[in-house]
């Protein structure tokens, strides 16, 4: 028997009953972890619980052995009277226990553990093996309606093929509880909304799932689908999704929506009055996909793309410099305007040498400056991967662990500079980034030196010498990477569609799965056939009818905003905004350090003074990238944009739009479309004429006054601040 104290070593149980007998790996581990010890509510805090302290999700669970064996001199167990040890009468209140009550005496649970402390306390047995993974399975009579009920099977996978079912000790959830909920038996009862759910099990670190669908009770017939209009495989696979979840799509969209919304879209700018006649008034039916084709050719393309890049690799310049935040802002700007492939841009990030004043990518490494940082944003970016909560301890949603997260640190290992390094508040030397010896990048709890792996890859093949960031750019960029082409094509959908089939789009994993699996996998592969090639990314969502959907729900979509049934009204980008509001008052704005006339979409620092770009949710990349955009709206919005002196500045500006068309001598139903026709792309209607017309005829105010009232209503308009 193995005795309590500060001596006891985590041994495997012998003799021919060990097989028998209960394990801390097999058997204590589950239970405590079912019964919520292992969680970060309870023992897993970072400071424990009253003294008790286990890791978090049982990731390092020879600790959570001497802790409970060991811990306080070995009072938690009690080998001699096992009935009395803390570990039972604690969980099951025959003592105060702040957690309440875990488990019931003579419950499972409570048999398990003191079977376990009789049995000698065996950390493992000769026959125990590793956890590898689980196997969820869903047991039931699809399709399902509502108040259907269903079970879940949930196996364990070991090394060496053994297997066990593990349902009693597995964790539940739904990712969508009004279609369907689970209970922690693993009982599942379907809800009275229709949609789906994943179904989510742990266990130990290690997670599966199951989608669970739920129909429309009523459904229209497969006429209706295969009658709609399609250009590609974009509509054949929304359009499957759909018809499997009882929705249907919304109309198209007119075409002066379709205009603003492509080009705002593609090219960040408003369509010009004239554009928009040309366009409205032109009857041929392949006039959509060239527009397209025209905006992709558009400089402004380059600005507008690069700068969403710039979210999530622009620098804070306090702390690198501004010449180095000003340098990788160029060169991603660059790159759009030669259409650099997506892979050789990652590439180019990865494997980045040279000087933090010449060359962008270096920029990265300037302000990333160890291995673990790197690891954190490479991950998120490139692979839409959220490593982060591995540094510390197991991923609570997935299966990465710390071995994984500090394998693919180790990938920036080797790295190396010189120069003066970062010296806020300036930085203003430049530093050199190159591949040398480095240092070596240990298992936080082991201590074990790692070699350089990427995330559910294979061990990286590095020659003496060699730079493992090369290898993982090969590894990274191959087009079977499960990561790479999925992560970017999420990242585009989103931007165009208002949602990702992932959210959010830096977030994917098998508890966050797609919204449609088949179509971002499609894309993906497009994609990466297609040379990595961003315009022809944005080409084929663009032109699908999809995309081109009205943003006007129907009765079969109304409740939906998860599967692309319509398109999702966004509210415009801080920097697209600014610009519009100077091109429908013809007034540029004036930015501080810049030239006269440069537009918020070619700016790159986020200290550039402006109200209005602040209020819409600039950047601020004082905080660690990737930046993420807060795109809601706010009461501090639509103030700012009734209140703005610069707005109202810009309104009675003596060169502006407004007294030129005052000045024109033009009878008022043609200043109302000019202003209709660059603000909104799209002719008035009776009754906005109507009104228009009443403010013209008053007789307090000037032609120009009713005028700069009409803009300034058109501007504070959600029809305005939102693409729709």
């Amino acid at each position: 028997m193995l005795v309590c104290g500060a001596g006891a070593v985590p041994q495997e149980g012998a003799g021919e009953e060990s097989g028998e007998k209960a394990t801390f790996l097999d058997d204590v581990l589950p239970v405590l972890s079912k019964a919520g010890c292992s969680g970060s509510r309870c023992h897993s805090k970072p400071q424990g619980q009253n003294g008790f302290k286990l890791s978090v999700f049982a990731y390092d669970p020879q600790a959570d052995y001497f802790a409970i064996v060991s811990g306080v001199r070995g009072r938690r167990v009690f080998p001699a009277v096992p009935e009395e040890s803390l570990i039972l009468k604690k969980p099951t209140l025959a003592l105060p226990h702040e957690g309440g009550q875990r488990f019931e005496p003579g419950s499972e649970p409570y048999r398990i553990l003191l079977d376990w402390i009789r049995g000698g306390m065996p950390y493992s047995s000769p026959d125990d093996t590793p956890l590898e993974s689980i196997a969820l399975s869903l047991e039931g009579n699809p399709p399902f309606r509502p108040n259907d009920q269903a079970r879940v099977r949930v196996e364990a996978h070991y090394a060496g093929g053994r297997r066990r079912d593990v349902t009693a000790w597995s964790d539940f959830s739904s990712t969508n509880e009004p279609v369907a909920e689970v209970d922690g038996e693993g009982r599942v009862t379907v809800g009275s909304r229709s949609g789906e759910t994943v179904i989510i099990a742990r266990f130990l670190g290690q997670v599966d799932t199951a989608r669970l669908t739920a129909p429309a009770a009523t459904r229209l017939p497969a006429e209706r689908y295969a009658a709609l209009p399609r250009a590609g495989f974009v509509d054949d696979l929304v359009y499957d999704r759909l018809q499997e979840l009882g929705l249907f799509p919304s109309d198209p969209a007119g075409d002066e929506v379709f205009l603003r919304r492509v080009t705002l879209d593609l090219v960040g700018r408003l369509p010009t009055a004239d554009e928009a006649r040309v366009f409205l008034t032109d009857g041929s039916e392949s006039k959509r996909a060239r527009w397209i084709d025209a905006l992709l050719q558009e400089p402004g393309y380059a600005d507008y793309w690069a700068g969403k890049w710039a979210d999530l690799l622009r620098s804070n310049p306090d702390r690198v410099g501004v010449k180095s935040v000003y340098v990788i802002d160029q060169w991603l700007r660059d790159c759009f305007r030669r259409n650099e492939p997506y892979d050789r841009m990652a590439r180019a990030v990865l494997e980045a040498r040279g000087s933090t004043h010449r060359d962008g990518p270096t920029v990265v490494y300037r302000d990333r400056r160890e291995p673990e940082d790197l690891a954190t944003l490479v991950s998120q970016i490139f692979l839409g991967t959220r490593l982060e909560c591995a540094r510390c301890h197991h991923h609570p949603n997935e299966k990465w662990s710390q071995q994984d997260f500090f394998q693919l640190a180790a990938c920036f290992g080797s790295i190396e500079r010189r120069g003066t390094g970062v010296s806020p508040p300036i930085s203003g030397s430049p530093e050199f980034v190159f591949h040398g010896k480095g240092r070596p990048v240990r298992h936080p709890v082991t201590q074990e030196e790692l070699s350089p792996r990427p995330p559910d890859g294979p061990a990286l093949t590095v020659e003496e010498g060699g730079d493992p960031r090369s290898a993982l750019a090969d590894w990274m960029t191959a087009p079977s990477n499960p990561f790479f082409g999925r992560a970017a094509v999420n990242r585009v959908w989103a931007e165009l569609m208002g949602r990702g089939f992932v959210e959010p789009v830096d977030d994917l994993r098998v508890t966050n799965p797609p919204g449609n699996q088949a179509l971002l996998d499609a894309l993906a592969r497009d994609f990466a056939e297609k040379g990595y090639d961003f315009k022809h990314l944005l080409r084929t969502i663009a032109n699908s009818r999809v995309y081109q959907a009205s943003s006007e729900a129907n009765a079969w979509n109304v409740g939906d905003t998860e599967n692309h049934a319509r398109s999702l009204r966004r509210r415009l980008p801080a920097e697209v905004l600014a610009d519009a509001v100077a091109k429908v008052t013809d007034v540029p704005d004036q930015f501080q350090g810049l030239p006269e006339g440069v537009r918020a979409l070619e700016t790159w620092n986020f200290k550039i003074d402006s109200n209005l770009l602040d209020a819409f949710g600039r950047p601020d990349s004082s905080s660690d990238c990737p930046c993420e955009r807060n795109r809601g709206s706010s009461v501090v919005q639509a103030l700012h944009l009734m209140n703005s002196e610069e707005l109202q500045a810009k309104l009675t500006h003596p060169e502006g739009r407004v007294a030129r068309l005052a000045a024109s001598g033009l009878p008022v139903e043609a200043i109302v479309e000019e202003l209709y026709l660059t603000a909104f792309s799209r002719f008035p209607n009776e009754h906005e004429r109507d009104v228009c017309r009443q403010a013209f005829a008053r007789e307090s105010q000037s032609p120009r006054e009713a005028a700069e009232d009409i803009l300034w209503a058109l501007v504070n308009s959600a029809e305005f601040v939102f693409n729709h």
